[in-house]
């Protein structure tokens, strides 16, 4: 049995972080939870065909995401020791699927290849130092921004996935991108499992009762079970029907036990993309996938290690490196294994509102996507609206930092509200960081400040212009 004092303990510094074993363990159930959705989603959003008319294959691209996520984050628990849950990244699959798929003559293994090749680019400027470099150059202020913004991400992302908010299809006389429900009013059974799952949870929060967050999970999950085993509610969308009073993705449902298909790793050609767009092309869209993994990351990072509370009192988190390394081997291990990118995901926000402090953690959440490739009733059977709750109360706890940020210095101030605000808005860590940055380096030098501003920030400033003006820069060299 684990004790606290034991080799265990020490190794993870669970006494040392104000943890326990009871905490980890719950934390780790929680993260798993709260992200398992990805398992899900992935095979979704990669499942179109490539320019040869082949496709990655549901059951190998679910598999793969699980064991791929498993690994990882059990590499992130045992050597960086902080709980932070590595799987595929929303964002760069997308850009993959979309964007990258609609170059003609580009096959799978090529698409996957140029993630491959970024993740090799990432790790090498995380070996010289570079990666850490940068997130030391930026200013507290901005720190605290990300940790905001992602506060304000994580909750928004909790609303949309339980169909609380949802996204309005662009139509005449349309005015808002969002709305409440469905047509300003909140129906179907989902809505009421994210709204009793909500409302529970805040009150077991302010309650300070123990294991509150996976509580609330387990028991709207419980409820989710009830209704659909009895009303037969079904999905939001079944791949024909739309039906907007559904489960989110998600309809609660057990699976059987199945061997998984794990086919697809090794199937990455890294070259392919250049000799299919030529090297100018190929490159400018490695570019991008280098720049999103490099400060979704980045951003992420920051916000969790600050809510769990291991910055220390230089803005430092221990183990920095490592854990920039692992997140590194995410892509290219991501990218080799044909399920893109893997990075560190914000929904660890749950697992670190339930108390997780350590890679203890992380150890247990990769434990249970291991299982998850041969036995998936715990990913079936949770929908995302039990799950929401959890994110919302995990954004609340990360915003209540936005205090510590200097709002009269309009030089931070500026940058950390579009920090703040692009996040959420544009539904991109990245995209907040980029905002955030320029308008920093742009603002320290109208104020005559330019000397405040760090090197390494004009050179990010710089790469985030490029990455923003992507599509003239591709217009201007004639590339499709």
């Amino acid at each position: 049995m684990l004790k606290q004092g034991s080799a265990v303990d020490r190794y993870f510094k669970i006494s040392e972080r104000g943890s326990t074993y009871s905490r980890e363990i719950r934390g780790g159930f929680a993260t798993f939870f709260a992200m398992s959705y990805i398992v899900v989603l992935n095979p979704l959003i990669l499942s179109g065909p490539d320019s040869s008319g082949a496709s990655l294959g549901f059951t190998a691209v679910a598999a793969t995401t699980a064991f791929v996520a498993g690994i990882l984050t059990i590499l992130m628990g045992a050597w960086a020791k902080h709980p932070f849950a590595v799987a595929t990244g929303l964002g760069v699959n997308a850009f993959v699927a979309v964007t990258v798929a609609s170059h003609p003559g580009l096959t799978w293994p090529d698409m996957m290849g140029l993630v491959v090749l970024s993740g090799i680019t990432m790790l090498i400027l995380v070996l010289t130092g570079f990666r850490t470099a940068v997130f030391k150059a930026v200013p507290e202020a901005l720190k605290t921004a990300i940790v905001v913004g992602i506060g304000l991400f994580i909750a928004l992302i909790g609303l949309v996935n339980a169909g609380f908010v949802r996204r309005i299809p662009d139509a005449a006389g349309t005015t808002v991108p969002l709305g409440l429900g469905v047509d300003g009013k909140l129906m179907g059974w989902p809505t009421l499992v994210f709204a009793v799952g909500l409302i529970l949870t805040i009150a077991l929060v302010v309650r300070k009762v123990r294991g509150a967050i996976l509580i609330g999970i387990v028991v709207s999950t419980a409820l989710a079970a009830i209704l659909e085993f009895t009303l037969h509610i079904g999905p939001s969308f079944d791949g024909t029907n739309v039906n907007p009073r559904g489960w989110s993705l998600v309809a609660p449902t057990l699976t059987e036990w199945g061997a998984p298909d794990l086919s697809l790793i090794g199937k990455a050609n890294p070259l392919g993309a250049f000799e299919h767009l030529g090297f100018i092309a190929a490159a400018l869209l490695a570019f991008v996938i280098l720049l999103s993994i490099f400060f979704d990351a980045m951003g992420t990072m920051v916000g969790l290690a600050n809510e769990a509370g291991t910055v220390d009192e230089d803005g430092n988190i221990p183990n920095v490196d490592r854990v920039l390394q692992v997140d590194a081997l995410g892509a290219i291990v991501g990218g080799g294994a044909s399920v893109s990118s893997n990075q560190i995901f914000v929904e660890s926000g749950a697992g670190i509102g339930e108390g997780a402090r350590t890679g203890l953690a992380s150890i247990v959440t990769g434990a249970l996507f291991l299982v998850a490739m041969f036995f998936t009733p715990l990913i079936n059977l949770v929908p995302f609206e039990a799950v929401a709750p959890a994110l919302v109360v995990v954004g609340f706890m990360m915003v209540s930092q936005v205090g510590k940020i200097d709002w009269q210095d309009w030089g931070v101030g500026i940058p950390a509200f579009l920090t703040i605000a692009l996040m959420p808005f544009t539904y991109s860590i990245a995209n907040g960081l980029g905002a955030g940055f320029i308008s920093y380096v742009l603002i320290r030098t109208f104020q005559g400040r330019a000397r405040e501003v760090h090197p390494l920030m004009w050179a990010v400033a710089a790469a985030f212009l490029l990455f923003f003006g992507i599509g003239t820069v591709e217009e201007l060299l004639g590339v499709k």
